[in-house]
């Protein structure tokens, strides 16, 4: 199975890849593939995960959007409110093949918290001319934006690309054993890679477009004030810290002025999540709800690297892409599948490779990186308090930046060899989450998104 590093990082909008970038482009590709077929009505049946957190997390906004034919990277988030408020009002369903349908929110949308046996995040959409079923699909969101629809779930197929790649590999053990065979770096060798879909040119480009969207939702973090959506009440923070940041106080204490950088990392983070639970563009890294990690970290090392350039972004990229790719193909990436661990986990992995390989380290360097990264955050669950990608979530992408760093700066003190390799902790992170049990996994039926509303 072949997976561009364009796979992971996808521009979109909150707040979560699976449950609203996944379910929206798999609504609007079933809106288009009913071509000139006619209907009357439409419905939507979300399951398991989609339906425990769904309202938390806009699930069934996302479906309506992407019946209407918008995808996650083009939508103007302005806009979804008051489309909504229109149909709610009695206004036609304009679908993406052009037909208009009556569309009533509260009957056409059901939610079945039963899981489907294929993935916890499952939908069936189903379109019928009056009483007649005339098309229906399941689709499965696996995470990261990824969907598969029921035909290639039954032929195990979860969207497998068969390009050929100048490097193939399926294990860290496989990765390094290439790098060392040809000389290459890890960024190195992901650009040959790479170039199965696009020109080296065209590569650089996206990674610089990519990052460019990364850092506009750290921009646009650090100005939004307020409180983000949802009935928690959270109060958005990356504004107020910024402005610390920039006018500290004088006679600051050593210890605390010594802490600044750490203060950089958590504001780049919490801003980039803020804009996530407020619905705003971002971009999966490689989800929606882990996807202040790798832009924290990457801002991090663009402001305090005198000598840091757009070179240093492409291969950061890359290098994120490559762990990325290891974590999805051998375990998941999906909180509804292993727990936060699998999104949380896998960023704060790729982030920790990205830095230690423009920081120079070998590819043996950058595997142990990676490998402390995902290694401390075994176990990780995904409990979020009312459904809502904000508790713990905003603040966890936070504390995982500052744990990139750390496991980037670890690694590169030492040579490479370690005890645990990477490909162990992932298949260890794997088997974790298929002991988890499913009130840990994204369904907010346990941890903290039970005892904080019981506090």
């Amino acid at each position: 199975m072949a997976i561009s590093v364009f796979d992971l990082f996808r521009i979109g909008i909150g707040p979560s890849s699976s449950h609203t970038v996944g379910p929206m482009r798999a609504a609007r590709d079933f809106a288009l593939a009913l071509g000139d077929t006619t209907i009357t009505r439409l419905v939507v049946r979300l399951h398991g995960s989609l339906a425990a957190t769904g309202v938390g997390h806009g699930t069934d906004q996302a479906v309506i959007m992407g019946l209407m034919g918008e995808a996650p990277e083009s939508i103007d988030p302005d806009t979804i409110a008051s489309r909504l408020k229109q149909l709610e009002e009695g206004e036609p369903l304009l679908l993406a093949n052009g037909q208009q349908i009556a569309f009533e929110v509260g009957s056409d949308v059901e939610w079945d918290e039963t899981c489907l046996p294929f993935h916890p995040n499952a939908m069936v959409l189903s379109a019928y001319y009056h009483n007649t079923l005339v098309a229906t699909n399941t689709y499965y969101s696996l995470g990261g934006g990824f969907y598969v629809d029921q035909a290639k779930a039954d032929q195990g197929e979860v969207g497998e690309d068969s390009t050929p790649l100048a490097y193939p590999f399926n294990t860290a053990a496989e990765l390094l054993a290439l790098c060392q065979q040809h000389q290459l770096r890890i960024s190195q060798l992901m650009l040959e890679n790479e170039k199965a879909w696009r020109s080296e040119s065209a590569i650089r480009e996206e990674l610089l477009t990519i990052w460019q969207a990364m850092s506009d939702s750290i921009d646009n973090g650090l100005r939004a004030t307020g409180h983000l959506p949802g009935g928690l009440n959270v109060r958005r923070r990356a504004q107020s810290l910024h402005q610390q940041l920039l006018s500290p106080p004088e006679n600051q204490r050593l210890i605390v002025s010594s802490f600044t950088v750490m203060d950089w990392v958590n504001v780049f983070a919490l801003a980039v999540n803020e804009e996530n639970a407020a619905g705003r563009r971002m971009v999966t890294a490689p989800t929606n709800g882990a996807a202040g990690i790798v832009p924290a970290v990457l801002a991090y090392y663009l402001k305090f690297e005198p000598d840091a350039s757009e070179a240093d972004v492409v291969e950061f990229l890359l290098t994120a892409g490559a762990v990325g790719i290891l974590c999805k193909k051998n375990a998941s990436i999906s909180g509804a599948e292993v727990g936060c661990q699998g999104e949380v986990g896998s960023a704060c992995a790729m982030a920790a490779a990205g830095l230690a390989e423009v920081l120079g380290g070998t590819p043996g360097q950058v595997e142990n990186a990676a490998e402390i990264g995902l290694e401390h955050n075994l176990g990780l669950t995904c409990d979020p308090v009312g459904g809502l990608v904000q508790v713990p979530c905003i603040e966890r992408n936070a504390i995982a930046s500052v744990k990139a760093i750390n496991a980037a700066r670890m690694a590169l003190h030492g040579d490479g060899e370690h005890f645990i390799s990477l490909d162990k902790v992932i298949r260890t992170m794997r088997d974790t989450g298929r002991d988890m049990q499913d009130k840990y996994k994204e369904t907010s039926k346990g941890g903290l998104a039970v005892n904080a509303i019981e506090c």
